[in-house]
């Protein structure tokens, strides 16, 4: 069977930036599986994995556009030092839920001043190039309710990397938020 809408892949993945350093990959034994055609992975790779079967290995280089996006100016803020009552130590990298008129938003701490602090909004690979190298473990339809749902049920969680709907670097956190008797909540 070929990868095609409607899908359920499982595949082995390393994720490298340009620079070689790895960012993320499956385990051993336990490969990210997602339903094909569903925006449950990054568009560049998705497209890349179109028409391959059972172990077929793909290298793709993806462009910040069919990632993660290019980063938007507007979704880094200065806010005061105050804001992060019970925080003791504020360092860059540390990340946070902010509360928006659009819901909860991840934010990092991107820059640490005596009164404000500097949070970033944008993914954290937004604007960088992505490079895959995936080897394709299991390809099988889905089910009339993984269709229905927009994810697959098995595997470990809705984007079927590890559950709480994170699935690793390739997983895209942009998903609408869904929730069905299976009890998956994006």
């Amino acid at each position: 069977m070929q990868i095609a809408e409607g899908t359920v892949v499982a595949m082995d993945y390393a994720l490298k930036d340009d620079e070689g350093t790895l960012l993320d990959q499956s385990q051993p034994g336990q490969p990210l599986a997602y339903l094909h055609g569903y925006k449950n992975i990054i568009p560049g790779l998705e497209a890349a994995l179109v028409g391959k079967a059972v172990g077929d290995t793909v290298e793709v280089r993806v462009a910040p556009e069919d990632g993660y996006g290019v980063p938007n100016p507007a979704l880094e803020q200065v806010v005061p030092r105050d804001r992060f009552q019970g925080v003791e130590s504020l360092e860059v990298g540390m990340q946070f839920q902010a509360s928006t008129d659009q819901g909860p938003v991840s934010v990092r701490v991107v820059k640490v001043e005596e009164d404000n602090v500097t949070v970033d909004g944008n993914h954290p690979l937004a604007g960088k190039h992505l490079n895959f190298d995936v080897t394709v473990q299991e390809v099988r339809a889905a089910t009339e309710e993984e269709i229905a749902h927009g994810h697959i049920h098995q595997g470990g969680g809705c984007c079927g990397g590890g559950g709480g709907g994170e699935g690793g670097a390739c997983c895209n956190d942009d998903k609408e938020s869904k929730e069905g008797d299976c009890g998956c909540s994006h």
